[in-house]
């Protein structure tokens, strides 16, 4: 049998420490169903006596149905001078009525008198009394904060701290690297060290890691390879600093990368991506394209030699299947890029036996690119490219002349305008129309729309969903060139365009002007559907 490791995510309190991160209470809500639901074991919520919305998230979070997760309140332990009953924190953890308790306690003797202010014999009766006060009603995870640095400094204290939470009560013993600066060598001798003393009391070990070392996840499996079963962290990392362990990664490793351990009851990983780019999307963060297991970038090839590997053996480049982690295979196309990449991302087009052709793309790509593009964010632009270089590539419109023209309309109050003049050519027909817009670019998209709507009907569908613009060659100043970057959508799909010119105009409508194509493209079916 696979030992089995339980999972602990402090997402809703720990993440939320994490510079630009925050939840609402429905987002709170929403996160701790996702998490019961792919299986983890421990959902710590919050601290009910810190603000109101962690004491409403206690309240409406018994209302949710989380199955064999258990959710947990946290806190610290009482305050001196206070007797455990009496102390506003713990009685704010007992009316949260949660399955679980999680105190948090010193273990390093500098802190305890230096900033705690209280004698050390002190500390352990505090530690003790909070344990035995909420174990009447909950079960017990004891974090013991600057656990590793308190070890260093007085391993006889920092472990008579540990002692005390098992004796009074603790089911559950977490160590916590909190500043993050120790050594996986280290985890793997305090961890045993701890285990060897706390030998006669029934309690598990957990560990909690910090990032600031970048070793978070690597000192995670440090600890359970020495003796820990539970591991705490956050979904993506997040966390105050350099962030907590990134529990994506510690489930992919113990899961699928060490084959004596089992997490989440053994249930597949596959749902990993999804939930990582749902809590990013939640926290309003971008996407860490090369975040490992579920990264956009995580199975992305680009160099030709690569490709050409991966096409034949997927293991020569990929240390897993990407399925198992619910991410997917990208094949990218630049300069770097060969003949396999070109025939692996034009499939869809049936050309591959064309040697000529393919030579033909890679050489304009080169082009290209070396004129400031880049297409692994602009899929939809290369497949226009693709259709151009072996000739099939037919516009439905052709653009007659556009101008722009902004300014200020009342400086006075700071209101200005931007209006676009659009002719364009369909067959035998000039179509010529005006439009104004909150910038020049929805200027532009307001009159081309205008121009199309009564011919192509459908595109009334299609909105834009990102811009980016960037400088390519940003030694030359004002001079330099811009590349634009448009993500499209219809509801249905997705899809991305690029334009690049020395003015961000002409490179924002060459853009505009892929992205409809596209669109048009895929209505009349001589285009394949883009993966969403």
């Amino acid at each position: 049998m696979n030992r089995s490791i339980s999972i602990y995510d402090t997402t809703l309190r720990d993440g939320t420490q994490g510079e630009g991160v925050s939840f609402s209470l429905q987002d709170k809500l929403n996160i701790c169903q996702r998490l019961a639901e792919i299986g983890v074991d421990f959902i710590e919520g919050g601290y009910p006596l810190s603000n109101e919305k962690d004491v409403a998230f206690f309240q409406r979070v018994r209302k949710l149905s989380l199955g064999a997760a258990k959710v947990c309140a946290f806190g610290m332990t009482r305050r001196r001078g206070f007797a455990a009953a009496d102390d506003p924190g713990m009685q704010a953890m007992r009316q949260a009525e949660t399955p679980v308790c999680t105190i948090v306690g010193k273990s390093w003797n500098f802190h305890v008198t230096e900033v705690l202010n209280a004698q050390l014999p002190e500390n352990i009766e505090m530690i003790a009394d909070s344990v035995r006060f909420l174990a009447q009603t909950s079960e017990i995870v004891y974090d013991a904060e600057h656990f590793f640095d308190g070890f260093k400094a007085d391993s006889e204290y920092a472990l008579s701290t540990v002692a005390a939470a098992a004796q009074a009560g603790a089911k559950w013993i977490a160590l916590c690297d909190t500043n993050g600066g120790t050594l996986p060598d280290e985890i793997t001798t305090i961890v045993r060290a701890v285990k060897d003393r706390l030998t006669d009391y029934h309690v598990g070990l957990a560990i909690h890691c910090h990032n600031d070392g970048d070793l978070a996840t690597a000192n995670s499996l440090a600890a359970v390879d020495a003796g820990c079963d539970q591991v705490q962290g956050t979904i993506n990392g997040i966390g105050e600093r350099c962030g907590n362990a990134d529990l994506i990664a510690v489930m992919a490793n113990l899961g699928l990368k060490k084959r004596s351990y089992q997490v989440l009851g053994g249930k597949s990983l596959e749902h990993l991506t999804e939930l990582s780019r749902y809590v990013y999307e939640t926290a309003n963060l971008q996407l860490r394209n090369n975040q490992p297991f579920v990264g956009q970038s995580a199975f992305a090839h680009k160099g030709g030699m690569h490709v050409h590997a991966v096409n034949k053996a997927a293991h020569t480049y990929e240390h897993l299947d990407p399925s198992l982690v619910g991410n997917e295979r990208r094949i990218l196309v630049s300069e770097l890029s060969g003949r396999s990449n070109i025939i692996a991302l034009t499939t869809k087009h049936n050309i591959q036996s064309d040697r000529a052709l393919m030579d033909r793309i890679l050489g304009e790509v080169v082009h290209q690119e070396n004129r400031g593009y880049q297409y692994e964010a602009a899929e939809a632009s290369f497949d226009i490219l693709v259709k151009k270089c072996a000739r099939t590539f037919k516009p439905h419109f052709e653009t007659v002349k556009y101008r722009i023209v902004a300014g200020d309309r009342d400086a006075s109050r700071n209101i200005s305008f931007a209006e676009a003049i659009i002719k364009i050519r369909i067959g035998e027909q000039e179509i010529f129309e005006a439009a104004e817009g909150h910038g020049p670019v929805n200027a532009l998209d307001a009159a081309l729309r205008k121009c199309l709507g009564t011919v192509f009907p459908s595109l009334e569908q299609m909105h834009l969903v990102d811009y980016k613009v960037r400088v390519v060659n940003c030694e030359a100043g004002t001079a330099a060139r811009i590349r634009v970057n448009i993500e499209s959508s219809d509801h249905e799909r997705v899809w991305g365009t690029i334009g690049v010119s020395e003015n961000i105009i002409e490179a924002s409508w060459l853009a505009l002007l892929d992205a409809v194509e596209y669109k048009l493209a895929l209505d009349e079916g001589s285009l394949e559907k883009p993966n969403t």
